[in-house]
């Protein structure tokens, strides 16, 4: 099985291609917790999934979208994401955020998105 770094690595890539319907099936658990800021956590992956689908729908184009920055230790890690969105108004939306992950067997159980509002 894959260190938790290079699941983080994949997870990284994956997502850095668009792909983030297919990176929850593929890196979260099944009864994983998702929270935006102080924002109750949606959880299991159905919700997630469920999220990530209405938010993306609100998209027009995403301009930036890359890691700057990640760090694990042991089984938790923090990626530094940084994106640009176009919403279909076509009004920019800048993110600089950071995702703590806690990780258990090769899948994310909980992670906790940090960013200005």
């Amino acid at each position: 099985m894959p260190s938790t770094r290079e699941r983080v690595e994949m997870l990284i890539a994956m997502a850095m291609q668009g792909k983030f319907l297919e990176a929850i099936q593929e890196f979260y658990a099944e009864d994983a917790a998702m929270q935006e800021n102080n924002q109750p956590p949606r959880v299991g992956l159905p919700a997630l999934l469920e999220n990530e689908r209405r938010v993306l729908a609100t998209l027009k184009e995403i301009r930036i979208n890359r890691a700057d920055s990640f760090i694990v230790d042991g089984e938790r890690s923090a990626i530094n994401w940084v994106y640009l969105f176009i919403d279909t108004h076509g009004r920019e939306i800048h993110r600089n955020e950071i995702a703590y992950q806690v990780w258990r067997d090769g899948k994310i159980i909980s992670e906790r998105f940090f960013y200005a509002s």
